[in-house]
């Protein structure tokens, strides 16, 4: 049963906080507009009072995997659909994705309530619901119930984590992106605090919170990826850290890595290996981005998603999640410098002297390639013969990062460099950007308020509350005129 009325209304405080978390304050149009995205009706028990949304790729085979995609604030099913590049992996792997949504009659701003235990235990609420739609997409797809995995952003993520204490043995992994650990929060007064601080937990005392939501379960455990902004200040980054330990924690690790590697995106990835050596949990953290969930638009093989709101142009993170989840077919995640089935690693990737369109790269021979591939981000960019090539076409005053892969006689792609990163000269002088509350954007006149809502002065982009709980980064466009530039300055 849902909570009465009186007690949505008194969660109003906290669905302020959190609005920020994932999305604009300016609902979607409904997802059933969506070309591709279906709703389904009468899917079961749904105590959570959630709609269900599906998106299935042509050619499904059956025993094909579920991927539950959740999302943010004040978002629907149709921002995740069309901005987390979700739908582009289904698309390769062949697997279907559900994308639950709530609305204000839950929550006041459309958050998936992380922090309620009614909606949270083990058949309670909208973590039920959740679970009657994987019923459904099974029934209706004949999928796997061995490979069903979920993932959220910030709210949903939060989320994601309940679902994954709640029913580990029905999610095979899981994916919290700019998200909070299981039962942090367990009251609306606790959710402020979860966000914004440390609960000072020792990694056993993270766990036991897992543990406690299905009593005697012996595992298998899921396995679990962590994305999180080194600069979110929304979700605070400690956040991820809880996470680490939690999981770990419950997997019997070590909070100690058992191997450290650079990606795109300026994104450090530590990995937790299980007794067979297989990453058990995954940290994923990306210097300097806010917070949102990171996606890289483009048509290379490591892009994915749409900038937008709380969509962040760093890292296609739907990629590397479903490679660590195995979805691509290998299940043996993100290659890591040196690694590889193929041939090994070129080394001494280096930056020659730059112009203000052109970068070029060398790096050391490695025996039996015949060609390599010069990738410059996820998109392939080169195939030389020799060790040695230009990047040529590029923007003046920007930053680029590359990797190299060497190929064998028979076209196999080995494993991937260290990744390399320098920019181009000249490009004018550099965009102004300033990080600030709302309130403070507004007083220096870089944003204006229109009914309570900030919004960008120029742009008239969506803000969020006019408040000093809320912080965005502003970028200047022109005299007077800014964007949000959240995770890009």
């Amino acid at each position: 049963m849902r909570p009465p009325l009186l007690r949505r209304l008194g969660r109003l405080l906290v669905s302020a906080l959190l609005a920020a978390t994932a999305g604009t304050f300016v609902l979607s149009p409904p997802a059933s507009a969506a070309s591709g995205l279906t709703q389904v009706t009468g899917f079961g028990s749904n105590p959570g009072n959630l709609a269900m949304y599906t998106y299935v790729p042509d050619g499904l085979p059956q025993d094909a995997p579920v991927v539950v995609a959740m999302h943010g604030c004040a978002q629907s099913a149709n921002d995740y659909y069309a901005n987390s590049g979700w739908t582009t992996m289904a698309d390769r792997y062949k697997f279907a994705v559900v994308f639950p949504q709530t609305s204000s009659a839950n929550n006041s701003l459309s958050c998936f309530t992380w922090f309620d235990p009614a909606d949270t235990g083990r058949g309670k609420g909208e973590v039920a619901s959740v679970v009657s739609m994987v019923d459904k997409a099974a029934q209706l797809y004949g999928s796997d119930r061995s490979r069903v995995y979920v993932t959220g952003l910030s709210a949903g993520g939060g989320m994601t984590a309940n679902l994954l204490a709640a029913y580990p043995d029905v999610f095979a992994g899981g994916a919290i992106d700019s998200g909070l650990p299981a039962q942090c929060a367990t009251s609306q007064a606790g959710a402020s605090s979860c966000q914004y601080g440390s609960l000072n937990l020792t990694p056993a005392q993270w766990g036991d919170k897992v543990r406690a939501q299905n009593p005697g379960y012996a595992g298998p455990w899921p396995r679990v990826a962590i994305w999180q902004g080194t600069s979110d200040y929304t979700v605070y980054p400690v956040n991820a850290t809880e996470l680490r330990d939690q999981w770990t924690n419950v997997w019997g690790l070590s909070q100690t890595p058992s191997s450290t590697s650079t990606l795109p995106g300026s994104t450090t990835l530590t990995s937790y290996n299980d007794a067979s050596g297989k990453p058990a949990v995954q940290l994923y953290q990306i210097s300097g981005m806010g917070h949102g969930l990171a996606v890289d638009p483009g048509t290379g093989e490591e892009q994915c998603g749409k900038s937008a709101a709380y969509f962040l142009d760093t890292i296609c993170s739907s990629y590397y999640t479903a490679r660590f989840w195995g979805l691509d077919g290998a299940g043996t995640g993100p290659e890591e410098p040196g690694e590889g089935d193929g041939l090994p690693a070129p080394v001494n990737l280096k930056a020659g002297t730059a112009t203000a369109t052109s970068v070029p790269l060398s790096w050391s021979a490695v025996a039996g390639a015949t060609s390599y591939h010069v990738y410059r981000g996820g998109s392939r960019v080169g195939t030389p013969s020799g060790t040695s090539f230009t990047d040529s076409g590029l923007t003046a005053g920007t930053s680029y990062t590359w990797t190299v892969a060497a190929v064998d006689n028979t076209g196999k792609e080995g494993a991937r460099s260290a990744p390399v990163t320098a920019s181009t000269t000249g490009g004018g002088t550099p965009a102004t950007c300033v990080t600030a509350s709302n309130y403070a954007h507004v007083a220096a006149g870089r944003a204006h308020v229109s009914g309570g809502y900030a919004y960008t002065n120029g742009g008239n982009q969506n803000m969020g509350l006019y408040n000093v709980f809320v912080t965005h980064t502003l970028r200047q466009t022109g005299a007077g005129s800014w964007e949000l530039a959240d995770g890009a300055c």
